[in-house]
């Protein structure tokens, strides 16, 4: 059974009314993978009579209240990834294709549309319950941002969507306390993970630089994003303050992560895995493809990427589903009607994680990565548990063959002694189609110590081993590598390097290049904002004329021709 987006299932369930109304700018397919269908099953779960209305018309309030007003509260989201990056392209061009909507075409997701959203749910003159965001644009805006597509310091999404509150990270355990405060009408503004407005600061949380110290001084935000990323650990993140004009953004510590079995319990709700039928007649959904028959095995990365907003979304601390788990899912999958024997994917943010992580649980590591610019050594890099694993489900009855789409961290099975070489063997024999991504980015050492990405020496050696184990296995397999131009401390020497490099190395004509995007919340977009190291101070060059970032792509992708 889905959860209810029309009418027509609200008489065929006899509810007259619903607790709480999810709304997304994605089309909604009940699956794992997305974030409304998790948090609307939870809650459906847990007693809470749940719809959803996906990609509502925003031109008039008939659709939105399809279902009526919900008694306990609004739930919006802007889908997946942030409004304006599935909106726009790195050079602001507005893309026409969304893999999240039925048809294809990017015609039904508004720009911004956690504001767009809000704000027709609060004209609605019969609304008198709480509207709550969440999702990735909610947790990437919840302080002062930068925001790349108009080039200016932004206050917290709260102050754009007139929203009551915000729960940011992927808000399991936020949503079903929330539901339940409500529910027992008392006040929910002490959960871990949430985040609202007030009129005071909070007591005893400690208060960053306001809005408009942060947009007065370039070394403000600096610190200001400082203090907002340490306590973003899940373990060790105090409560912060951040005045905004009048009013104070209070945000509560960040939720706990979960445990194996609390993770387990959620991926074995009854997803159908499948876009529901009132929008899967509007015409077909490219990302369904992708997700329908792909296994999570774990959220979270301890990479942290500079350009990358999963460490402020999932967070750093892995949380793993236990491999029971992982096999009854896959199990299920063979089971439905068109599954054609190939799992598309079995990983996460990073599919060679799973297994892995911090013998601390990085509960005090403030000054340290876990991966750069060494791989710290309290890191358990032991790729023999996600080894059993995949051997566990290619003997699943039904299971023709179980793809690592995920891209992994060559440095970390480079690291692993004891199963880096057998599990990457493994890989290229049973779980690849012939291509393995992977995604080194650069290769000046300049601009790798800026993104946080492994030096260019582990990439060559990488290859060596890949391209000895192909031999050995007599196989003709490729590596798909990922670049990005236009990264803060990249100019047109740096990505010539690159193309001699490829040309040399690699020996192969790079397909998969993009211009970098400045995602709000990360390091990247304050070395954007700022044309500093948010590390040292010291100046960084940064190329903002778009003209000049697609003649740095097109050194890459055609050497000095057009130049």
């Amino acid at each position: 059974m889905f959860l209810p987006t029309t009418p027509e299932e609200l008489k065929i369930l006899n509810w007259n009314n619903l607790d709480i109304i999810l709304v997304t700018g994605d089309v909604y397919i009940d699956s794992p993978f997305m974030g409304i269908s998790v948090i609307g099953r939870i809650l459906l779960n847990a007693g809470f009579r749940v719809g959803i209305i996906a990609q509502p018309n925003i031109h008039t309030a008939a659709d939105i209240t399809r279902l009526g007003i919900p008694r306990l509260f609004w739930g919006v989201t802007g889908g997946c990834i942030d409004s304006m990056a599935a909106n726009y392209t790195a050079a602001k061009k507005k893309k026409h294709h969304d893999d999240m909507t039925p048809g294809g075409k990017n015609t039904k997701r508004p720009d911004r549309a956690l504001s767009v959203y809000t704000r027709l749910i609060r004209s609605l003159p019969e609304n008198e319950v709480p509207i709550v965001l969440g999702g990735l644009e909610a947790s990437l805006r919840r302080i002062a941002h930068y925001d790349y597509w108009n080039d200016q310091l932004h206050r917290s999404i709260l102050c754009d969507a007139p929203a009551d509150y915000l729960l940011y990270g992927m808000a399991d355990k936020t949503v079903l306390e929330l539901a339940n405060c409500l529910e027992q009408k008392q006040d929910p503004r002490a959960i871990r993970g949430l985040a609202y407005l007030s009129d005071t600061p909070g007591k005893d949380f400690e208060e960053i630089p306001s809005f408009e110290s942060a947009a007065a001084g370039k070394d403000s935000f600096r610190r200001m994003f400082h203090l907002f990323y340490e306590n973003n650990n899940s373990l060790s993140g105090k409560g912060i303050c951040q005045k905004q004009d009048h009013r104070y953004l209070i945000q509560n510590p960040p939720p706990l992560p979960l445990f194996p079995k609390e993770l387990d319990d959620i991926h074995n709700l009854p997803f159908m895995y499948d876009v529901h039928p009132f929008y899967k007649k509007q015409g077909s959904v490219k990302a369904l493809a992708t997700i329908q028959f792909s296994i999570a095995t774990h959220r979270g990365c301890y990479g942290e990427c500079s350009f990358c907003s999963i460490a402020v979304h999932q967070g750093r601390i892995l949380q793993e589903r236990s491999e029971t788990s992982v096999m009854a899912e896959a199990a299920r999958l063979t089971k439905h009607p068109d599954f054609k024997g190939y799992l598309h994917d079995i990983g996460g943010p990073t599919a060679n994680m799973y297994g892995t992580g911090c013998k601390r649980n990085r509960r005090h590591c403030f000054q340290r990565r876990c991966l750069h610019p060494q791989i710290c050594p309290q890191l358990s890099a032991d790729h023999g548990r996600q080894r059993n694993l995949l051997a566990r489900i290619r003997k699943i009855k039904g299971v023709k063959k179980a793809f690592v789409a995920s891209g992994i961290r060559y440095d970390l099975i480079l690291h692993d002694k004891k199963n880096g070489v057998h599990y990457l063997h493994d890989i290229l024999r049973h779980h690849t189609s012939g291509q393995l991504k992977v995604a080194p980015e650069h290769i000046a050492d300049t601009v790798l110590q800026l993104m946080k990405k492994p030096a260019a020496e582990k990439l060559l050696l990488f290859k060596e081993l890949f391209d000895r184990l192909n031999q050995s296995l007599r196989k003709k397999q490729f590596l798909t590598y990922y670049f990005i131009a236009a990264h803060p401390g990249c100019r047109n020497e740096e990505m010539l390097l690159l193309n001699r490099f490829v040309a040399r190395h690699l020996k192969t004509h790079p397909e998969q290049v993009q211009i970098f995007t400045p995602l709000p919340s990360t390091y990247s977009s304050v070395m954007y904002y700022t044309g500093q190291d948010p590390f040292t101070g010291k100046p960084v060059f940064v190329e903002k004329d778009l003209r000049r970032k697609e003649k740095q792509k097109d050194l890459l992708m055609t050497g000095r021709k057009k130049l």
